[in-house]
């Protein structure tokens, strides 16, 4: 069996009650548990309690905004995530997008690609313990050296949609990130990664409602296609992908503030292909998809399920 990924926290479980559920996915058989920053929790605080209350596992951010911490805080944290956790440590930064990072965090937008590309660069001076003076194209660092010493460097993902930082990601990355993309779509992807030499990492988050009743998961699953694909990065990666003409309607009434008429719009094969949903056999079966398409860690993010625990339990990899 290959790596087996589960998004925590779980929704619904705070965080100081998440270590039985630890123990019990590692007693499972998920190899992964892999956090995220966007509106709720901070991508660094629920891996510091996987590190301690579930030694075997890897431990992996997807991701902290490029943007949103300055260089030196964003080396110091990194810094001691690899300590907590040695060896077993995956560091994932990427551009986010404007709705984070200028909406919310009040930062500028700006260069993207650069920002990121800059962090990672800078990221690995850091952490392997150089003293950093450098003008980089998207920000100064001036005199700083990390005061503490990382032994096992960590590896260092790059969130990637379109072809610049999917190279990005295979160039000056160990491997990328993937986000809302069906299994199809990895056929797609993957090949721009793999430009930067062989052995690169595609970790990919998949959202997945272990719900049968089509209907419910329709209902569910265009409620996150919305949430989603309306953001522009998201929306020009969905264009790039071929599915414009079938997306046009979403976004035409998303734009016109017409919600209900914006979910309406979204095809019942846009869902099915971008959502894990049915029976848990019919959703290992859709992942596995993913991992035939090229997907070396697939991290199950659960949307929406009546019996948390009972899921949980019936996603374990086989």
């Amino acid at each position: 069996m290959g790596r087996w990924g589960m998004t925590i926290p779980l929704a619904g479980i705070p965080l100081h009650q998440h270590r039985d559920w630890l123990r019990e996915m590692v007693d499972l058989g998920y190899s992964d548990f892999w956090s995220s920053e966007a509106g709720g929790h901070d991508g660094f605080t629920p891996l510091a309690l996987a590190a301690a209350w579930a030694p075997e596992a890897r431990l992996g951010i997807a991701i902290i905004p490029a943007f949103t911490r300055g260089p030196a805080l964003l080396a110091q944290s990194v810094a001691s995530l690899a300590e907590a956790a040695p060896g077993r440590f995956v560091m994932g930064i990427g551009t986010s997008s404007n709705v984070i990072v200028e909406n919310w965090n009040d930062i500028p937008f700006d260069r993207p690609y650069q920002q990121t590309r800059d962090k990672v660069r800078f990221l690995r001076a850091a952490l392997r313990g150089d003293k950093v003076d450098e003008e980089f194209e998207s920000f100064r660092v001036r005199g700083f050296r990390l005061a503490v010493s990382v032994e096992q460097q960590p590896p260092i993902l790059i969130a990637a949609l379109r072809q610049g930082m999917l190279r990005l990601a295979g160039r000056e990355g160990d491997g990328a990130i993937l986000n809302w993309l069906s299994a199809d779509d990895v056929k797609t992807v993957v090949p721009y990664v793999h430009e930067g030499g062989e052995g690169k990492e595609i970790v990919a988050r998949l959202f997945v409602l272990p719900v049968e009743d089509r209907t419910t998961a329709l209902a569910i699953g265009r409620r996150a296609v919305a949430a989603y694909l309306n953001v522009p990065v998201y929306a020009a990666f969905h264009q790039w992908l071929g599915r414009g003409e079938r997306l046009h309607g979403m976004w035409q009434a998303w734009q016109a503030g017409d919600r209900s008429g914006a979910l309406e719009a979204i095809p019942e094969d846009v869902v099915d292909e971008l959502v894990v949903h049915g029976s848990p056999e019919a959703c290992r079966e859709h992942i596995q998809r993913y991992v035939e398409s090229g997907v070396t860690t697939p991290v199950l993010a659960i949307l929406q399920t009546p019996d948390l625990r009972q899921s949980v339990r019936d996603l374990a990899p086989r």
